[in-house]
């Protein structure tokens, strides 16, 4: 599957990375360099640097061995500080209303509801090219780190909790997503298949999902927790209203006045 970078964040992480590693090129190579140098000049036998014992400091040395890190760190600083903000995962992407897509981490496997479209897959998430995508994240067990290393990112899924993340594939490709942090035995396998596909791709796409007679209710949900390993790609043609959020809901124990709301609050 694809892995290099593509879309706005995944190519401003590795903007960041390289402009951090350039920068720190600027001290590792000139000490590398020194250190040769001097151990060469002030070698026992045959150098030619000049024995100085009573030597105890220098102010140029000293001003550059402070002044040079002092220099990078503000610099570092400045561009981590400005990029933290602009990558905000909360924060939306600019152009095309966002694909809203929900995330819950199972044992060990994920669960993709698009909640405009009304269907949910398991271990396969679809997306148009070049249109942001809204995240919900949200785990219905131990602690997880989502992330599709191709579009940059990585946010965890609580139990309980809800996080977000905003994405944007920039190219046509199949990429691999998956959980990064430890969590059980299936945790090597728990990796998922993120496709970025055309517009008339992906509305195909839709449609043969709906076409499926499998729907996600609570008997299915319940099937579908049970813990397993390498589980195949499933689709579900029909998601109940607000699934997401009454899971989230349910380790709160506000499930049954979630329900209330959703069904007009008035009960």
């Amino acid at each position: 599957m694809k892995q290099v970078v593509t879309g706005p964040i995944a190519e401003a992480e590795n903007a960041l990375m390289w402009q951090a590693f350039s920068l720190m090129l600027v001290v590792v190579v000139p000490v590398i360099l020194l250190t040769l140098f001097v151990a060469w000049r002030y070698r026992a036998a045959g150098g030619q640097g000049a024995y100085k014992p009573d030597w105890d400091r220098s102010r140029i040395i000293e001003i550059t061995v402070w002044g040079i890190p002092i220099v990078m760190i503000g610099i570092l600083a400045t561009w981590v500080w400005d990029r933290t903000h602009a990558l905000d995962p909360y924060k939306q992407l600019p152009g095309a209303e966002p694909l809203r897509i929900e995330a819950i981490a199972l044992d060990w496997k994920w669960l993709f509801i698009y909640p405009d479209l009304n269907i949910a897959t398991v271990n396969q998430v679809a997306f148009p090219v070049e249109q942001p995508l809204s995240f919900r994240i949200t785990s219905e067990v131990a602690m997880n780190s989502f992330m599709i290393p191709a579009l940059g990112g990585q946010i965890y899924a609580m139990a309980g909790m809800e996080t977000q993340l905003n994405l944007q594939a920039n190219e046509i490709g199949a990429m691999q997503g998956r959980n990064m942090q430890f969590s059980g035995d299936g945790f090597s396998d728990q990796t998922f298949e993120a496709l970025s596909m055309s517009q008339i791709d992906f509305e195909a796409w839709v449609n043969k999902v709906r076409s499926g007679d499998s729907a996600l209710d609570q008997a299915s949900f319940a099937e579908l927790s049970k813990p397993s390993i390498d589980a195949p790609i499933a689709y579900f043609s029909t998601v109940p209203q607000d699934f997401f959020s009454r899971r989230v809901a349910h380790f709160m124990g506000m499930e049954h006045e979630h329900a209330g709301h959703s069904d007009g609050g008035d009960k």
